[in-house]
């Protein structure tokens, strides 16, 4: 191939570059190198016409935002004749900022002084944009006052921020590369995770309010959002947790709702409360045909002790009752104080005889317990079994016939209602 056909062949890959191409004279003194060739891709990343370039210098293209530091490496290195590399900001000729790449290689002639220099430029405006957006993204992750956590498709920790820190307790080296379930309270049954990975395997978000452990075992409440992130084929690749702590508010929710529903003085169920699971209990009883009980039961001649050493002495047996009673009761058994000194215990899965052998069992209990300053306290007690056809009110008032006969029978015993006919 003939030189000039070399040459033709250059040129035309060169104006054909995706690459801005630019070549200026050797003179970097004032006012500096003077362009004697641009490709298209040069005019069109600059917007300046060719015409406009050939003559003109580089330095029409720097503005505000050029970095004047690469501008004077750049300076030192082709003052020595050697190639530079570097980006910073160049302006078009709208004087719309861009971000720029470098390669800029000196060209000598027959006697090795450098005639010219080549500059081959790449516009990374995206690119910078990018690095700048995800650069951000990172910074608002880890300033997040809200915890996040991101794992692997595995389940292994990733990436945690500052939150996280804070409110677990674990520094970032001790979970990265472990499973979330190390936050693991018990709290949640197996249902809750069948549920949670059934959401995010059909790539939705799951929100619920997790209840979690932290470093030092306690537990804390945070409202929460598990998102799969999927790759450009959907697959999911990502799981980002985001969770605000709430435990303040669930606490505060949960003294409200104890306070609603708790008699102050013994912290037994209130009335109001205990109608309400009366109730739902007789209700499930009757549904999965199982028996229920309910023992009625109060204070003997609890206004003589009011008379004798007045209603703070009163309170106190009350207070040492209800503990009493307490601690004597089955799991499944449930205390509230119905009024005055008057007490209900509701018991699932006992009949008639069932029933009244708990109940003496409790009245055997308080006779041996001591109330300091009072003496002797005892109890009578009233039993009632529900029948299919009862409502609260019918089982109420068997019981509460029951504790009549009771206290008419000498008080301090156990009288069961009649059976049915």
């Amino acid at each position: 191939m003939r030189d000039l056909d070399r040459l033709r062949l250059l040129e035309a890959a060169v104006e054909q570059s995706f690459n801005a191409v630019v070549i200026t004279t050797s003179h970097l003194d004032r006012p500096g190198p003077e362009i004697v060739y641009v490709n298209q891709a040069f005019v069109d990343l600059t917007g300046y016409d060719r015409e406009e370039l050939i003559g003109a210098t580089p330095r029409i293209l720097q503005g505000p935002m050029t970095n004047v530091r690469t501008l004077a490496r750049m300076r030192r290195a082709l003052e020595n004749g050697e190639p530079f590399e570097g980006q910073t900001v160049n302006y078009r000729k709208d004087r719309s900022a861009y971000h720029v790449e470098w390669n800029i290689a000196p060209v000598r002639d027959e006697h090795g002084r450098v005639a010219h220099f080549v500059s081959v430029q790449r516009d990374i405006t995206d690119r910078i944009q990018q690095r700048q957006d995800r650069e951000l993204l990172s910074t608002a992750l880890e300033e997040s006052a809200d915890n996040v956590l991101i794992t692997d498709v595995d389940g292994h920790i990733v990436y945690v921020n500052r939150a996280f820190e804070e409110h677990t307790g674990y520094d970032r080296e001790e979970v990265l590369g472990k499973n979330p379930r190390i936050l693991n309270s018990g709290a949640h049954d197996a249902g809750f995770y069948r549920r949670l990975w059934d959401t995010l395997g059909r790539g939705e978000a799951f929100r619920e309010t997790f209840v979690d452990r932290d470093k030092r075992g306690e537990r804390f409440y945070m409202e929460q959002t598990i998102t799969p992130v999927t790759d450009d084929r959907g697959r999911i690749v990502r799981y980002v947790s985001t969770g605000k702590d709430i435990t303040e508010r669930v606490e505060m929710e949960q003294e409200l709702e104890r306070m609603a529903t708790t008699d102050r003085l013994t912290g037994a169920m209130n009335r109001l409360r205990f109608e309400d699971v009366l109730e739902q209990e007789m209700e499930r009883a009757r549904r999965y045909r199982r028996t229920l009980s309910l023992i009625m039961f109060d204070v003997d001649e609890f206004k003589q002790v009011n008379d004798r050493f007045g209603h703070d002495a009163g309170d106190a047996v009350l207070e040492r009752l209800a503990a009493v009673v307490g601690d004597n009761l089955r799991a499944s058994d449930q205390m509230a104080r119905w009024g005055g000194e008057e007490f209900m215990v509701l018991s699932p899965e006992a009949d008639l005889e069932a029933a009244c052998e708990i109940a003496e069992k409790l009245r055997a209990e308080l006779e041996r317990a001591d109330f300091p300053g009072v003496g002797r306290v005892t109890a009578s007690f009233g039993v009632s079994e529900m029948r299919p056809e009862d409502t609260p009110k019918r089982l109420l008032k068997r019981a509460d016939n029951a504790l009549y006969e009771a206290k008419e029978s000498g008080r301090n015993r156990v009288c069961p209602a009649p059976p049915a006919a």
